[in-house]
C-alpha cells in the first residue's frame, strides 16, 4: 500500500513579515560568492555578481556555470555577471562582500567610489585583519563609512549550497531598539527574507562580534585537526581539539564584546564541526598534508590555493596576545604554520599543559603528572 506524504506547516498569525531587498549585488565570483548569488536569484532577487576574471564572468553569463570554482553545478536562470564594478553596483539595494578576508579593505576602497551612500553591506568573508586586529565588519566600516554593515556566516560548503542541499546560516547585524525600528525592520531580518529559499535557511542575530569570531577562529582550529589527522591520530583527538577550540572561541568573543552563547550557534560550533570534519575544507586539507610531513611547496600539488586559516592564525594570535588572552591551540597552529616549529614537539607540549578545570568558575590548574614523558610520547606518535 502506498502512503501519502503530508507536509505540515505551522501557521501563526503573530509571525512578522519583513521587506526583502530586490536588487542584490555580490562582490566576488569565487565558489562562495557564486553560490550566494545563485541562492539570491533562486529567492527571486535581481542579482548581479562582480568578478575580476572575464573568463569566469563569460562562463556564468553564457553557460550558467562557474566551471573554475563550482565544477558543473548549474546556476539559477537570470543571474548576471560582470567585470565592471560600477555597473554591478548601479541602483543596487544590498551588497554581499564575498572576497578573501585579506582583500576586503582594498575592495571597499574601490566600492567607495561607485556605491551609493546608505546601501547596506553584508560581509561574507571570515577573518581578522592582521595589521589592525579589526574584525571584517569593522574594516568595512572604517574603509567605506556611511553604510550599515552586517555579517553572514555558518557551516557552508559552497558547492552544497549551490546544489540546493539544505543549508543554514546566521546573519548578524547590530540592532538597537532606541533607533525606532521594529525587529522585522532590521537589516538582519530584511537580508534573511531576501536570501531565504526552499533550502537556504537564514537565522538572525544581533551579536556581530560573536558571529565573526566564530568564523575567523574555526579556520585556525581546522588546520590543527588536519595536522593530527594527517599524523594518524583518530576521532578522540579531533573531538578534544574541537571542544577545547570552541572554548577559545568563547573567550575571544567575550573579550571583544560578543556573547559566549553566540559561539554555540551556526557561526561557531556549526561551522567548526563542518570545517574540522571534511577534506572539502581547504584548512583541514592543508593541515592534513602538513601532518603527513608533505613539503610545504608540494601541498595542494603546488597550486596557489587560498587557505584562510594561514592568515587567520596570525591575526587571531596577535589579537589574543594584545588582549591578554590565552589561546594555546591557536598558538600551536601559529607556531607550526608561521614559525615552522616542529609539529610533534609543538603538539606534545600542547597536550601536556597543566591540567585545568572545564568550568571557568573552578579556578584550578594542576601540574601534569607525566608531563615531560607524555610530551615526548605524543611527539613520537606524530612522527
Amino acid at each position: 500500500m502506498e502512503h501519502a506524504t503530508t507536509i505540515v506547516k505551522s501557521k501563526n498569525e503573530n509571525h512578522l513579515s519583513a521587506i526583502p531587498f530586490e536588487r542584490v549585488t555580490v562582490i566576488g565570483a569565487g565558489a562562495w560568492g557564486t553560490a550566494l548569488a545563485t541562492t539570491a536569484r533562486s529567492a527571486g532577487r535581481d542579482v548581479r555578481i562582480w568578478g575580476r576574471s572575464k573568463t569566469i564572468v563569460d562562463d556564468i553569463n553564457t553557460n550558467r556555470r562557474n566551471t573554475r570554482y563550482l565544477n558543473d553545478v548549474p546556476l539559477a536562470e537570470g543571474l548576471v555577471a560582470m567585470t565592471d564594478m560600477a555597473e554591478a553596483c548601479a541602483d543596487t539595494d544590498l551588497v554581499l562582500l564575498v572576497t578573501p578576508s585579506t582583500s576586503i579593505r582594498d575592495i571597499c576602497q574601490q566600492l567607495r567610489d561607485v556605491l551609493k551612500v546608505g546601501v547596506p553591506l553584508i560581509v561574507c568573508a571570515k577573518g581578522i585583519e592582521a595589521e589592525s586586529g579589526l574584525l571584517m565588519t569593522q574594516v568595512v566600516k572604517e574603509a567605506i563609512p556611511g553604510h550599515e554593515v552586517g555579517a553572514l556566516s555558518g557551516p557552508t560548503f559552497a558547492d552544497e549550497t549551490a546544489k540546493g542541499f539544505p543549508t543554514a546560516v546566521t546573519i548578524a547585524c547590530e540592532f538597537d531598539r532606541a533607533d525606532g525600528r521594529q525587529p522585522e525592520e532590521t537589516l538582519s531580518a530584511r537580508v534573511a527574507v531576501s536570501l531565504g529559499t526552499e533550502t537556504f535557511r537564514p537565522f538572525m542575530s544581533d551579536d556581530v562580534v560573536g558571529v565573526e569570531v566564530g568564523g575567523a577562529v574555526k579556520n585556525v582550529l581546522a588546520i590543527l585537526c588536519g595536522i593530527v589527522t594527517g599524523a594518524g591520530f583518530a576521532s578522540n583527538t579531533r573531538a578534544a581539539l574541537i571542544t577545547r577550540g570552541l572554548d577559545e572561541m568563547k573567550v575571544l568573543a567575550e573579550a571583544l564584546g560578543g556573547r559566549r552563547e553566540t559561539v554555540t550557534g551556526l557561526s561557531g560550533i556549526g561551522d567548526l564541526i563542518l570545517t574540522c570534519s571534511s577534506l572539502q575544507s581547504r584548512n583541514l586539507s592543508y593541515g592534513t598534508q602538513l601532518g603527513q610531513h608533505r613539503p610545504r611547496d608540494e601541498i595542494f600539488d603546488g597550486k596557489p590555493v587560498v587557505v584562510e586559516g594561514v592568515a587567520n592564525c596570525a591575526s587571531v594570535v596577535h589579537l589574543a596576545r594584545a588582549k591578554g588572552i590565552e589561546m594555546p591551540i591557536s598558538e600551536a597552529v601559529y607556531a607550526i604554520v608561521h614559525e615552522h616549529a616542529d609539529i610533534g614537539e609543538t603538539f606534545g607540549n600542547l597536550w601536556t599543559r597543566p591540567l585545568e578545570a572545564e568550568p571557568r568558575a573552578l579556578d584550578i590548574e594542576l601540574e601534569h603528572p607525566q608531563g615531560e614523558g607524555a610530551a615526548q610520547h605524543v611527539a613520537d606518535l606524530m612522527t
